[in-house]
């Protein structure tokens, strides 16, 4: 299980390496018992079992070669930082937001033999998987498949999914699950709404 982030909230991976940007968006808890913070301070060893597999399916999804990557406590509190601000960025989504500049992020530019460019991520610890995510972020806009990586609309779940709707129309990470409650919480202000209603015209006299 590569992506051990996203699969544990029951979620299929995004295609390629997007997953890897997923994955780390998931690593924060969803407010479920279940899904505690895997970037957590003090959790440098629930933070490492969590990378060694990511990169290991980024590097497979990419066809790269093995990548060995090695947390450090201080890696923890970058690590939260990004994926703050990369939910920001797709929360926002068409509305915009503030730019946020990642100068510590260095991506290399290579030339393959039959011409063709890659993005590959440099550095260490959470500057190697800043510069992973940002160039994978970079691709799937170039490919159109950025605007499909969501989070749901559901502010207490928030968890971050692919979208893989016809028509790219999808809110919620479950329908039956966020959708479903979203729903029943919206009947239930109308018909509170319909009843303060009903009472405030009772109390003026007025009658329908």
């Amino acid at each position: 299980m590569n992506w051990s982030a996203t699969e544990r909230l029951g979620l299929t991976p995004a295609p390629g390496g997007l997953a890897l940007v997923q994955d780390l968006l998931n690593t924060a808890s969803a407010g479920r018992p279940d899904s505690a913070d895997l970037l957590a301070d003090g959790a440098l060893d629930r933070a490492q079992e969590w990378a060694d597999p990511a990169v290991r399916g980024w590097a497979e999804a990419t066809g790269r070669g093995d990548v060995r990557l090695t947390l450090s406590a201080e890696d923890l509190p970058k690590l939260r930082c990004l994926r703050d601000q990369v939910r920001r960025a797709l929360a926002a989504g068409d509305c915009g937001g503030e730019a946020v500049r990642f100068t510590s992020a260095p991506v290399v530019v290579g030339l393959a033999g039959d011409g063709t460019l890659t993005l590959e991520p440099e550095g260490a610890g959470a500057r190697w998987l800043a510069s992973a995510v940002l160039a994978e972020g970079l691709l799937a806009q170039a490919s159109g498949t950025w605007r499909r990586l969501k989070i749901c609309r559901n502010t207490s779940c928030s968890a971050a999914f692919y979208d893989r709707s016809r028509n790219n129309s999808g809110v919620w990470h479950s329908v039956r699950g966020c959708g479903n409650a979203a729903h029943l919480r919206a009947c239930r202000e109308r018909r509170r709404g319909h009843t303060d209603a009903e009472h405030g015209a009772e109390e003026s006299g007025v009658t329908a």
